[in-house]
């Protein structure tokens, strides 16, 4: 059973949120509170698994006693967000703590329409609780995990030409932000590659954390815009709703974005990304799958590695927030290399420096 505490500064917010959590069998609520100070409190009398926690509240809002709680419990927080511009920014301050992942409210602090993400507040409390329950199972450090594929690890095939022309391509879910984070703030300014990102995101959350980690960055980051010409040193990082792709043009890279729908439940999608990355050819690629919940990169991945000059890092169970994408990865045989979050900066910026032809 996971047992959740409820925080909101609305009475009737508090209310809908339990009773769409009560609802499942697996879930508890065992308590509400209305601002960040309260949720303290009741959090050392109750002990839950698992907290909502509204992002603006009175006394003590979300980001503060996101950092209290963090710091004194071990506990996985979901931010439940407005769509105000202030709230888009407070929210991936959060994720870049620590925060578990985030919901957001369809129409403002009340929303009376909360229903539209019954869904999403279930699924991600159940994340949430699970991922917990596996951190605490842990009696010993893990050994590294193999590809149980029968057939060895493709190896990487180096590009016979003179150009050497390289790109990056990372794929993440829950817990990518933070991610993303550690990973392009150590990648240096003059990296010789664009980078292509998908991070499972709503609409207009993109635009906040590209901001944000370009504030952090030495590269260039920036939500991509349709016709964007790719450079090197620059992240792209695919806008919340939109599937990006990106296509040869010349002797550029042009990024299209496209609101159409595919096999994949989120938009943007890392395989929608890295299947129009494997039709490139002349390029030496490097995909980067990173925590998430789910499988969204693997067929990508799949085609990346078919289609030659491709090293696949994924991210160790160790340090991912949630183990789906890349273990999905990792057992398809498909993994080159197995980072912790950590070291996956230094592993791209190694397998950027091949050997001439």
């Amino acid at each position: 059973m996971i047992r959740v505490l409820v925080v909101d500064d609305s009475a009737f917010m508090r209310k809908l949120i339990s009773d769409f959590l009560s609802a499942e069998q697996e879930i508890e609520v065992v308590g509400t509170a209305r601002n960040g100070e309260d949720a303290l409190k009741r959090i050392k009398e109750l002990n839950p698994d698992v907290v909502t926690l509204d992002v603006e509240m009175p006394v003590l809002n979300g980001t503060e006693a996101l950092k209290r709680i963090l710091a004194e419990h071990d506990i996985a927080v979901i931010m439940v967000s407005s769509q105000t511009k202030q709230g888009k920014e407070l929210t991936i301050h959060c994720l870049e703590l620590g925060a578990f992942d985030f919901v957001t409210k369809p129409s403002g602090s009340i929303s009376l329409d909360l229903h539209k993400v019954r869904g999403q507040i279930v699924e991600r409390v159940l994340a949430a609780g699970l991922s917990k329950i596996r951190t605490e199972n842990k009696v010993a450090p893990k050994p590294v995990i193999k590809p149980v594929n029968p057939v060895a690890v493709p190896q990487v095939q180096e590009v016979k030409s003179d150009s050497h022309r390289k790109m990056i391509a990372i794929g993440t879910s829950t817990g990518g932000p933070r991610a993303l984070q550690i990973v392009l703030t150590k990648l240096p300014k003059d990296i010789e590659a664009p980078i292509f990102i998908v991070q499972h995101m709503p609409a207009g959350f993109t635009a906040s954390l590209a901001t944000r980690l370009d504030h952090l960055s030495q590269i260039t980051i920036k939500e991509a815009e349709d016709g964007d010409i790719a450079k090197n040193g620059v992240a792209y990082i695919a806008p919340g709703g939109m599937n990006m792709s990106v296509q040869e043009q010349g002797p550029s890279l042009v990024i299209k974005l496209t609101r159409e729908d595919t096999d994949s439940r989120h938009k943007p999608s890392v395989n929608y990304l890295f299947s129009s990355i494997s039709n490139m050819k002349g390029y030496q690629k490097i995909a980067v799958i990173m925590t998430g919940m789910g499988s969204d990169g693997t067929e990508g991945v799949k085609k990346m590695v078919a289609s030659g000059h491709t090293k696949v890092i994924a991210e160790k169970e160790e340090s991912c927030v949630v183990f789906g994408m890349p273990k999905s990865v990792i057992k398809a045989g498909l993994a080159h290399e197995i980072r912790h979050v950590d070291d996956i900066a230094h592993a791209i910026i190694s397998s950027m420096k091949i050997e001439r032809a």
